[in-house]
Formats: structure tokens, sequence, C-alpha cells
């Protein structure tokens, strides 16, 4: 469940800073009917606090598309002290949360309706983040939702595939940021392989590099720590047969420009395709150079021009040690990829909605296979599952996105047997909630890992540990999600697919179950499993269960 702000009303309304294409200001005197429809449309607010640099995006959804209405970005430097000390520094923080407070006001001039907040490198490292957990929250209301690096590449991915059409043949997304790189190789829509690695242009910057111009044998020490981190991932990338490289990040945007000011002409910045021989010249060059004369070089700003050097030769040291022909620019991102996940829990006909599942589905799979699920049994009870979840509606009354969350539960609610059978509810609770499983949140993985504990003698209870950690109204909606798991896992009891489906008849005070099975084998089992839950049935949901085969 993502930390989402919700702001009650817009202090005011005002012209936006900049239309989308196509649309005129919603306020101008001959389009107030346009305006008024316009309003009624939700408006998201994604920021993105990273190390170097604060980032807003703001965009209306319409007609199941997103279109920026403002965007705004100042370097901060949230991450620099932490790299050296392992502590915020004041400074930075109090710089930052200024910042924060002008988006918070742009956000209520447009009347947002979601604002998420999401923090990476930086605050994934210092010691002393609670303290700007704590500020950011007094100023602005926000809780700000540090993100693990994988989960920053899956919404970079999100972000870009939301907007770009990508090749069939695989991709590589590159990601340079002030504290870490995040690299994705992306093959028809899926993520095939993803890595974070310690390579933010800051955090390199101020461990290696001390002089102005840095030293050769600073230099040389840099290429060597990166050419180690790369090698994590190099062989995977190199045999996953990647051809196009796509960067997002500040560094990549500075090299293209300064490669397209040296003459290289293209339509727009983002189709510019540095090669590996260029990107590897402008890093040595670059390098030599002092910070005064870096910041007269094209299209590299005066802080962009502290870091580049770092950053190039990242760039540099991941097409040689990959074998990759060269990279382009895309200006899409983390924000844009919280924007589409934002859009897609609002509206479940969106493009991302299908990406985010289809996210989900390859992670629940991956997962499977790696605590050795029996995955035949885990997809016939996720189908059961969903089936009496949609049957039940109206008797069990849970949110819509507990289809999903029960879903989920369904399909590793056995992972536990991978650590040992005695206790493997519990295992199966801890394996759930603290794996890296894409597409979900800490929260929903606490939620869905709830679920599934409860498959054995025990049934949760206010007391339990587990349940504290989750919120009270969640609280109160784990023991239907948790009957709805083990109403699907006894009708699969015997592993066989003797179930083909359930007839279900809701009365006021009895619901009927009608299993219908298949002839060879019978579904007597299942049904002998069924009725032991006729007790928790009514515990949880007030009326009587009568369960009958066909």
């Amino acid at each position: 469940m993502p930390s989402y702000s919700r702001l009650r009303a817009p202090v005011k309304q005002r012209f936006p800073v900049r239309a989308s294409a196509g649309h005129r200001f919603e306020n101008s005197p001959g389009n107030r009917s346009e305006g008024i429809r316009l309003s009624r449309m939700p408006v998201f607010a994604a920021v993105d606090i990273g190390s170097n640099s604060v980032r807003l995006k703001i965009a209306r959804l319409v007609r199941r598309r997103l279109h920026t209405l403002e965007e705004d970005r100042e370097v901060t430097r949230l991450g620099e002290a932490v790299f050296r000390t392992g502590l915020l520094a004041p400074q930075a923080m109090a710089h930052t949360v200024r910042v924060l407070q002008r988006f918070h006001r742009a956000t209520q001039e447009h009347g947002a309706t979601e604002v998420r907040v999401v923090a990476t490198s930086a605050l994934r490292d210092a010691r002393n983040s609670q303290a700007f957990h704590d500020w950011v929250h007094a100023t602005t209301g926000w809780n700000v939702e540090v993100i693990t690096g994988l989960e920053e590449a899956r919404l970079i991915h999100l972000g870009i595939l939301s907007s770009l059409r990508l090749p069939k043949s695989p991709v590589l997304l590159v990601d340079l940021g002030g504290g870490s790189c995040e690299l994705t190789v992306s093959v028809k829509g899926h993520i095939r392989e993803t890595v974070s690695l310690p390579l933010g242009a800051v955090r390199l910057t101020r461990e290696f590099l001390e002089h102005d111009p840095p030293k050769k044998s600073e230099r040389e020490r840099l290429r060597k720590f990166i050419a180690k981190e790369v090698a994590r991932a190099a062989e995977g990338i190199a045999a996953s047969g990647v051809r196009l490289v796509i960067a997002t990040s500040g560094t990549a945007a500075a090299l293209v420009a300064n490669r397209r000011a040296a003459g290289q002409r293209a339509a727009q910045e983002r189709r510019v395709i540095v090669s590996r021989a260029a990107t590897r010249k402008l890093a040595k060059k670059l390098a030599r150079m002092p910070l005064a004369e870096r910041l007269q070089q094209p299209g590299i700003g005066p802080r962009r021009a502290e870091i580049i050097v770092a950053g190039a030769t990242v760039f540099a040291e991941l097409l040689e040690r990959c074998q990759l022909p060269g990279f382009r620019y895309s200006p899409l991102g983390l924000r844009d990829g919280v924007l589409a996940e934002m859009a897609a829990s609002r509206d479940r006909r969106t493009r991302s909605r299908l990406q985010i599942e289809s996210d989900r589905s390859d992670a629940l799979e991956q997962a499977g296979r790696l605590y050795q699920v029996d995955a035949a049994h885990a997809g016939q009870v996720r189908s059961l599952a969903v089936k009496l979840f949609r049957a039940l509606a109206s008797v069990h009354r849970l949110p819509a996105p507990y289809e999903d969350w029960l879903a989920a539960a369904a399909m590793l609610h056995e992972v536990g047997n991978f650590v040992n059978r005695a206790g493997r509810h519990r295992h199966a609770y801890y394996i759930i909630a603290h794996s890296e499983i894409f597409g979900y949140t800490p929260a929903e993985r606490r939620l869905i890992a709830s679920i599934a504990r409860y498959l054995g003698k025990s049934r949760p209870a206010p007391g339990d540990r587990t349940l504290k950690a989750l919120p009270e109204e969640v609280r109160r909606n784990v023991p239907r999600a948790v009957l709805l798991l083990r109403l699907a896992a006894a009708l699969n009891q015997g592993r066989r697919n003797a179930v083909r489906g359930v007839r279900v008849r809701v009365k006021r005070s009895k619901v009927s179950l009608t299993i219908l099975g298949k002839k060879r084998p019978g579904a007597d089992l299942e049904l002998w499993a069924l009725e032991k839950e006729r007790g928790y049935f009514r515990a949880v949901l007030g009326r009587a269960l009568e369960a009958k085969l066909s």
C-alpha cells in the first residue's frame, strides 16, 4: 500500500505553469466548460528526493493518459555528507525542506488530490534519516517513503514504458543518480534482470576525487572501483544481447547535450546517440579539466560540473565492460513511474495497470521458483481464491485491492516449506514480508504475509505481533482475507485439481457452496476440508456455511 499523502483541498487555483499539448488553460474565459470538466479529473504529484537533486512532477489524468501540468527541480546535495560520514548534514536537510515546501505550494495550487514522496540512496544510507522524515512531515504533512534500489529500478522501468514503445529486442535502462546506479534489462516489457550499484556521481566524487583536476592516481582508483562493481552485472547484460541503452539521469542529459553541441545533429536531444568511443573520449577529456574549465563546457551546468567526471567515468566503464554500442537519453524516470502507478490505482484501464500486473506476476513466479513452490497447486489455489473473492463480495465486503493481495498470498502461501515444514506458516510470513517482490510496497508485503500466515491451526488474533505492524483498518480486514484463502486451499486439498468450479448462493443467514467437481477424481476430500472451515466462517462472517457436491 503506497504511502500516499492526501490533500483535503487546494488553497487556491491558478493557471498551470504549462499546459500539455492540445490542451488550453483550464480557467481561460472562452473555455469554462472544458475547465470545469478538467477540474474533475484527478491530479497527481510525484516528488523524488534524490542524493543530488529533488524533483517534482504534477500531472492530470485525462482519458487514461497523464498530462503534465508542472515540473520543478533543484540541486540540494542531500546525500553529499552521507557518503563521507553516514549522516545527513543539517544544511542539506534545511535546503531540501525549503524546496519541498515550494513543491508543496505547487501541489496545492494545482489542486493535487494525491501526492507520493519517494526517497532513494541518501535516505537509505543515512543513520539520521528519521530526523529528516519528521522535519518533512512537520512542514508539509507528507510522509516520505524510502524505496529500495530494486524498487527504484522497477518504477523507472514503469515510467519509461508508460510513454515509450521499446523494441522487442533487449534494452538496458541506466539511471545514474547521486548515490546509486540502477541497471535494468527489459525484454518485451518484462524485467529480466536488475541491479542497484553504489555508483552515484556524488558518492563517487566525494569518495575518490579530492583534487581539482583529479590526480591520475585518483582517476585510476575510481576507474577500478567502477569496473569492479559493473562486473557484478556485466555477464548478465552481455548474455542478454542488449543493443539499445536508454539512460535517464542528469549525467546522461549533460553528456548528450555536450555531444550535440559538439556537432552531432538530431531533431531532438533525446534521439542523440552517444557512442562508446565518444563516451570514453569525453570522460577522459573532462577528467583532465579543472572545474573552471568544465564549467565552460556546453550542456554542463555549474552544479553538474562538480560531479560530471565521476558520472562520465561510470558511463564509459559500463559501455566498455558490457561491450555496448552507446546510449541515448530519455527525460522519463522515477517520477513518471510513480505517477503511472498512482494513475493505475485510480483507473485500472490505463496502460500502466497492465504493466504493473505483469511486473507483479513475474515477481510472484520468480519467488515461487526460488522457494520451490508447487506451481500447479499455487496456481489452482489462486484461481479459486479469486473466484471466491468475487462470488462472496457482498458478504466479505473487502476493498477491491484485496483481490490482488489475496491472489499473491495464494501464490506464495507455501514458501515456508523451503525452510522447514515445522512452523512453515511462520516461515512463510517472514519470507514474504522481507523479500524484494517487484510491484509490492513493504506495507503490501506485510499484508500479503499476514494473509498467508494463518493457514495452519492458528487464527488471526488482535494481540498477534504480525498484525500489530498493520494499520487498524487493515487488521480488521485480514481475517476475512485469511478465510477466503483457507477456503481456496481446502478446495484443492488433494492437489489433484478435482474442483472445476464453485457455485455460490448467498442468503441472509447462510452461504451455500456447491462444489462442481470433476468425475475423476472426485472431490470428497475437498468437501471434507471445506466443512472443517464452518466454525471459522461463522466467526468471521456471521453466517452459516453449507457445502455440498454437485
